[in-house]
């Protein structure tokens, strides 16, 4: 089951039966299958992750019963969820995740129960469901790599953990109808996702400096490297008027001359870009998904900062 992005906190009666509110963690979706004496662990678009998290395919193994989760499978490094980190999982050899798996274990912050001991629990709501979960942790007197996400009808609460636990991971909130079966490939949950505004230089285009489409934005290093740091969603008309009229072409020596950026994180599929003269400064919103310093997802261009100098803007941080 899927959820929908919502420009605002939905409130306690939007879903059926009344809201329910869970954090969102900046980590893979995982559906844990254990049946018939057999591990799966599944990703959202259907890969099988399970070489990938062999600690959490384990875990599964030795709950001894039949059971399909959903969760978020997380690695944390320095006290905040490491997307990176899961990333480095996927695609390698067992040897390698298994030194992975050693040095950075992953855990499992479950948030569903699908089933159990024979009976489906896809057409019981949420609030079912969630008691049949916490049951599974307390039979099980389940710990690390499992945990048991929290969750509450209270939106100020709510929107307190997409605040503060932003610097922790935390992308922002998930919105559940206590009443609401699980519908698989629906997106029948809402998603609200915390924002905050930053600075920095625009460095190329999509479409033409005449008719800019969208802008990939940049931060420079200690160094005095230009990095691309985030890229953003297609531009409000006003917006594009006004770039129009102060995108100057690049010369010869841009950075960004031979530089090749996937279309979206995770693709290889190249974005066709027209670097432009890096002397514009612009003020974005974007959620928390910072990976090294990079938006990982598309972040919006709230203004031109003309009254800033590239200079002024924060540093690249690695």
């Amino acid at each position: 089951m899927l959820a929908r992005a919502v420009p605002r906190l939905p409130g306690t009666r939007a879903l059926p039966g009344g809201t329910v509110y869970e954090p969102k963690y900046d980590g893979y979706r995982l559906l844990v299958f254990r049946t018939a004496g057999r591990v799966f662990l599944q990703s959202r678009n259907g890969r099988d992750l399970t070489g990938g998290f062999p600690e959490l395919a384990r875990a599964a193994e030795a709950l001894g019963e039949d059971v399909v989760l959903d969760g978020e499978a997380v690695i944390e490094t320095a006290g905040r969820l490491d997307f990176g980190a899961l990333q480095q999982r996927t695609g390698r050899r067992p040897d390698t995740v298994a030194r992975l798996a050693r040095r950075q274990p992953a855990h499992l912050i479950a948030f569903d129960l699908l089933h159990r001991a024979g009976t489906d629990l896809l057409t019981r709501g949420y609030g079912d469901r969630r008691a049949a979960l916490e049951s599974l942790f307390r039979d099980h007197d389940l710990r690390a790599p499992w945990s048991l996400t929290p969750n509450t009808p209270d939106p100020g609460l709510a929107r307190a953990w997409a605040e503060e636990w932003a610097a922790s991971g935390v992308e922002g909130v998930v919105a559940k109808g206590a009443g609401q079966p699980y519908l698989p490939g629906r997106r029948g949950w809402q998603k609200y996702r915390h924002t905050d505004t930053a600075e920095a230089v625009v460095g190329a285009v999509t479409g033409s400096p005449a008719r800019p489409e969208t802008v990939l934005l940049g931060r420079y290093t200690p160094e005095g490297e230009l990095r691309p740091v985030a890229r953003s969603t297609p531009l409000a008309p006003p917006l594009r008027r006004e770039l129009a009229g102060l995108l100057t072409p690049a010369g010869p020596g841009h950075p960004w001359r031979d530089l090749r950026i996937s279309s979206h994180w995770g693709s290889r599929t190249p974005l066709e870009i027209t670097p432009v003269a890096p002397d514009l400064v612009a003020e974005f919103r974007g959620d928390t998904a910072v990976d090294r310093g990079r938006w990982r997802h598309p972040v919006r261009l709230h203004r031109l900062r003309t009254d800033l100098s590239p200079g002024e803007v924060p540093a690249h941080q690695a």
